[in-house]
């Protein structure tokens, strides 16, 4: 089984918010504001190197942050 690199926080239809990892059939947590997904996510992100993806209500992809094999120097 490939190892999942990246944790989502998105919408759950309900009007509240989940941060799961890529690929899982449960939430890691459930909450009732984003920011609080997202200060949760970052944390677990952080603590598991992996990518943090951050979804609108609409569910489509906002904005990322990398937490996990990133090149240093960065390219560019």
């Amino acid at each position: 089984m490939a190892k999942s690199s990246s944790h989502h926080v998105v919408p759950n239809g309900e009007g509240r918010w989940n941060v799961k990892r890529s690929g899982a059939q449960r939430a890691s947590g459930k909450f009732d504001r984003k920011k609080d997904a997202e200060v949760v996510a970052r944390e677990i992100s952080r603590n598991q190197d992996t990518e943090l993806f951050i979804h609108g209500r609409n569910g489509r992809f906002q904005r990322r942050d990398s937490h996990g094999n990133d090149p240093f120097p960065p390219r560019g």
